[in-house]
Order: structure tokens, then sequence, then C-alpha cells
């Protein structure tokens, strides 16, 4: 999947999202616990997930990307959570099996039951 169709996905799961509470911690990047997307995909919220670890470059830029879309664009905040799931601490844990990560820098967007779509290291703005 390439960044023009990630972004039309995920376009398609803001019209899909309800609206959401702001962040109370203002970060807005949630860590990883164990059952955190379990429980915001059972409360209907559409769901992004980064795979990465604090050393990663690709993550890095990955997170600076999805981080200057959200400042220009508040419906991404407005539409969808975004969890940071930690590589080192959760890379072989279900939470990564389970949904067949192959590596650190994938992103996931999850609604419902469904995963809308998957990018593994890309680091195109799609601009």
């Amino acid at each position: 999947m390439n960044r023009r169709q990630f972004i039309a996905i995920t376009a398609t799961g803001l019209a899909l999202a309800r609206p959401l509470a702001a962040d109370p911690s203002g970060g807005g990047w949630i860590d990883y616990e164990p059952n955190l997307i379990r429980h915001l995909l059972g409360e209907g919220k559409t769901v992004l997930v980064d795979y990465a670890a604090k050393w990663c470059a690709t993550c890095q830029t990955q997170q600076q990307i999805i981080d200057s879309l959200r400042a220009t664009n508040p419906a991404y905040d407005e539409a969808m959570v975004f969890v940071r799931v930690d590589w080192d601490k959760y890379g072989r844990h279900m939470v990564t099996t389970s949904r067949n990560i192959p590596r650190r820098s994938t992103l996931i967007l999850l609604h419902g039951e469904q995963e809308l779509g998957r990018l593994i290291a890309s680091m195109d703005s799609g601009e």
C-alpha cells in the first residue's frame, strides 16, 4: 500500500469515526499498555497504531510526518486515537504477533474488527 492509498483510507476512517474527547495529557500519543487497543476499538474509536522504537530513525521520521499532518488538520485528533507500541518492549507480545507486524516502523489503522490500512517503513509524506 502506498502513502496516497493510506491517506485515502485514513480519510475514510475520519468519516466513519465519531468525534473523540481531547487527550488529557496534551501529548496526543498514548503509550500502549496491555488491552488498550482492544478497549479503544470496543468503544468504537478509530486507532492509528505506531509500532516504533525510540532509537529508530525511520520511526522518528514517521512520527514527525504524522505530527505535522495533525498540526495542520485538527480533524485527525478529533476522529482517531494515536497509540504508540514500544517495539523493544512489545515486539514479541500478542499486540504485535496477532496482527503479523513484521518490524518496527509499521503503522496500522484500525476501526472495529477491521484493519483499514498498513504502512511498513514508509517515510513519504504523500505530498
